[in-house]
């Protein structure tokens, strides 16, 4: 199944702050790899978009329209609607997720 992938707002403006982040702490390379990288996840959901797991976060509240991939430590966390994939987060999983998820996702 071949889909066409959206990145939303929000998760445009997780890649940002995490390509910022990585800058100011690391280097122009390390960043630069890494929103490549991260980019490269989201982009691949093109193709078997349902190959994710249901963020436990959610598993426990029984939300299960959401999907995760990971790329450690980061998550992106998508949605599946027909032929179209929406990327909502990108995510660091060392964070404490479960408020944050429930905001952002089921407001």
């Amino acid at each position: 199944m071949t889909c066409q992938v959206f990145i939303i707002h929000d998760a445009e403006d997780d890649l940002f702050d995490i390509y910022r982040y990585i800058l100011e702490h690391d280097s122009v390379r390390t960043a630069n790899y890494l929103l490549k990288k991260l980019e490269d996840i989201c982009n691949s959901l093109d193709q078997l978009p349902k190959r994710g797991h249901i963020p436990p976060e959610l598993r426990r509240i029984s939300v299960s329209n959401y999907l995760e991939l990971h790329f450690k430590p980061y998550r992106v966390i998508y949605e599946i609607e027909g032929k179209k994939v929406f990327v909502h987060c990108v995510l660091d999983g060392r964070r404490d997720l479960q408020d944050l998820l429930e905001r952002r996702l089921l407001r």
